[in-house]
């Protein structure tokens, strides 16, 4: 059975992966009517199925140990961007404050004595460093680039396969 500091404190993650999937949408939203981003758009839109994900699974988590999933309000994310540079700093920078809430998460767990969510946070422990990581190299990649309309062909190419990749790792 969930505490309900535990509960609360999961119940504060659901409305971050919420606003995550949110956030992810609405990228991919802009980046669709941006020219040539398809890689882009596909990448993005598929983040936020992710994170929605990561929601759900969280939902269904509180309710079998006892707890109350919350099902929060969300406020309008990011529509516009000034470049794709920006979108992807935005996508590292959103990343890090995950990270650091699911940290937080661990910690309430640790505190709690629940070392049933504690291990339950584990995957998404796991999942934030390949989050994180995979935010920085695209935002390495985006800065190597600059604004060279071929780099920049190449990394939405490039970003179709990495969507296509992981897709294929998810259905594996």
């Amino acid at each position: 059975m969930l505490s309900k500091i535990m509960t609360d404190a999961l119940n504060k993650q659901v409305l971050m992966e919420a606003e995550s999937s949110q956030a992810y949408l609405a990228m991919a939203s802009w980046a669709e009517v941006q020219p040539g981003l398809d890689g882009v758009t596909q990448f993005f839109y598929k983040h936020s199925d992710e994170e929605r994900a990561h929601m759900l699974k969280l939902i269904h988590y509180i309710n079998e140990r006892g707890g109350n999933a919350v099902i929060p309000a969300l406020k309008q994310p990011t529509l516009k961007f000034k470049s794709l540079h920006d979108a992807f700093a935005e996508l590292l920078k959103h990343e890090i404050k995950v990270s650091e809430s699911i940290n937080d998460l661990v910690d309430v767990a640790l505190k709690q004595k629940d070392f049933a969510t504690h291990n339950f946070l584990q995957w998404y422990v796991a999942e934030q460093i390949e989050e994180e990581r995979l935010a920085r190299v695209l935002n390495d990649k985006l800065q190597m680039i600059g604004n060279d309309k071929s780099g920049l062909y190449l990394f939405d190419r490039d970003i179709m396969q990495i969507t296509t990749a992981n897709q294929n790792e998810a259905e594996a």
